[in-house]
């Protein structure tokens, strides 16, 4: 995708995390903050929430990427917590934090913010507690486009030494995305979603997109679509049980889909970098 398109899609691809009632993830003593790279060596050095499963290693992780509104510690929390339970170690990115912003779903992002997955991918991949071999992205609405962004066959994913092996994407703008996804695919989202479109998605899937550009259908590695009949945005965080508007857009949690999603993301998951540890 052409730079004016992904800038235009970042404009576009959207939260979430605003009204979840957790805690953030400092409370928890098993999530510890690490820095990716030194302050020498990157202006701006990203930060995140790491966890690491029980047992022996080295185990398989996944890069979880937050939404348009940060709140990367109850995303650790909603997310990176059980995914290591599962046996994965996880790391969670502030993408804001140390680039000063507070939120993006008005103003867009920074061109930038799409090699912040790779960034926490050469971070993970040095650890002697991680398979290099075995890492995952998974995202949530512009997060989850960041995922995609990261694996869509291009200049940014074809420059990377380091390869992610599959990647999930929640309630992702679809659209705009003209290159073959390099790496096993699945992307959930809701009918219902008014914010980012399951028709963009299934137009991405099928090789069509109203931009007149489109994915090679048939070739490169599947993408797998659910869509969830009765869920809109934010169909996983508990605390929008009661429905909000924001920016127009109707939030509301769907525990049938969030229940769904979880089984479905783990099941993912363990197929293609789990091995015994997705089997957990």
């Amino acid at each position: 995708m052409c730079r004016s398109a992904k800038a235009a899609a970042f404009g576009a691809a959207l939260l979430v995390g605003t009204a979840a009632a957790c805690s953030p993830a400092q409370s928890q003593s098993s999530a510890s903050v690490v820095e990716f790279e030194s302050p020498l060596a990157s202006p701006q050095p990203l930060q995140g929430y790491l966890r690491q499963p029980a047992g022996a290693g080295p185990s398989p992780a996944v890069v979880l990427l937050h939404g348009c509104n940060g709140n990367w510690g109850r995303l650790d929390e909603r997310w990176g917590k059980p995914i290591a339970s599962w046996g994965y170690v996880t790391l969670t990115v502030d993408s804001f934090g140390p680039r000063g912003i507070k939120n993006t779903c008005s103003s867009g992002a920074p061109i930038d913010l799409a090699l912040d997955a790779y960034r926490a991918l050469n971070f993970l991949v040095r650890q002697p507690f991680v398979d290099a071999a075995r890492v995952a992205a998974l995202g949530f609405s512009q997060g989850g486009w960041l995922a995609l962004t990261s694996i869509e066959r291009g200049a940014i994913e074809q420059n990377s030494q380091n390869k992610f092996r599959a990647a999930a994407a929640f309630y992702p703008n679809c659209t705009g995305f003209k290159g073959n996804m390099t790496v096993p695919t699945l992307i959930l989202i809701g009918e219902l979603d008014d914010w980012t479109l399951a028709q963009s998605c299934r137009k991405m899937v099928d090789g069509r997109d109203d931009w007149g550009i489109s994915r090679n259908r048939g070739q490169g590695v599947p993408v797998r679509l659910i869509v969830y009949p009765e869920a809109r945005h934010g169909f996983d965080v508990p605390g929008l049980q009661t429905p909000v508007e924001f920016l127009g857009h109707r939030l509301e949690y769907n525990k049938s889909a969030a229940d769904q999603a979880t089984a479905a993301l783990r099941e993912f998951l363990g197929e293609h970098i789990g091995g015994k540890a997705g089997a957990l």
